[in-house]
């Protein structure tokens, strides 16, 4: 295909047809997810499963990919698979308009997947993907936390085990050592300090927190996320 000349240059004609070959699922197309779903189908990834049930908000606009006045209170999902298909038309593309909950995540892991890439950014369905795609063999890549960090020199891809100063990947290494996970997936993640001064405490039924974030980290992470996943379908 021309369009992926200069890909099958850099990478080779049997490493663009492992892309074209590799079936993978990405969970969550918000600030992270969706620019790490874009860089891999541009890469030539040729199956590709999209999850996310959210829509286009206001507030999204700073950050994330899908986000336009136009697009405000559409589908992410929908609009990137608009998106994706007009890069690729080629492309086998399953979407999935949906916020994953147990049943359905495990109806859906009986997919043949290769990779799983986890972009959700809540504690509970995230440890719920990686431990049920782990038992299943997959392989997992999993962002962690990308508000309140602002150098993007200094996002790491390392084992779940090797990640430190991030607080959901503090959480999620202690959900998932209950359930006996202790390593084995890779994690994007910063060990930039938060300043506490830019998050906000929601101190609801919830307790969710708003914590400040830059327009360029959410992609870096992104980009990362499908660097890692690239490179490891390369070289398998």
């Amino acid at each position: 295909m021309e369009w992926l000349e200069r890909t099958q240059l850099l990478v080779g004609e049997e490493g663009l047809a492992k892309l074209q070959n590799a079936k993978v699922l990405i969970v969550g197309l918000g600030g992270v997810g969706a620019y790490a779903a874009e860089q891999i189908c541009r890469a030539g990834v040729g199956n590709l499963t999209i999850v996310d049930g959210d829509v286009v908000d206001t507030t999204n606009r700073n950050r994330q990919l899908p986000a336009l006045i136009s697009t405000t209170g559409k589908p992410k999902a929908e609009i990137l698979k608009e998106r994706f298909l007009d890069i690729n038309p080629d492309l086998n593309l399953t979407v999935i308009n949906a916020f994953l909950k147990d049943e359905n995540m495990i109806e859906l892991l009986e997919e043949p997947f290769d990779y799983v890439v986890d972009c959700i950014d809540t504690l509970a369905p995230k440890v719920y993907l990686i431990y049920h795609a782990m038992q299943r063999g997959y392989k997992v890549i999993s962002s962690m936390g990308a508000g309140g960090k602002f150098d993007p020199m200094q996002v790491k891809v390392a084992d779940i085990s090797k990640t430190h100063n991030c607080n959901l990947a503090r959480m999620l290494r202690k959900r998932l050592y209950k359930l006996g996970v202790r390593k084995g997936f890779k994690a994007i993640f910063s060990p930039e300090l938060i300043d506490k001064s830019k998050v906000i405490i929601d101190e609801g039924q919830n307790k969710k927190s708003v914590v400040g974030t830059i327009s360029y980290m959410p992609p870096v992470f992104g980009c990362h996320c499908a660097a890692a996943l690239i490179k490891d379908i390369l070289e398998s």
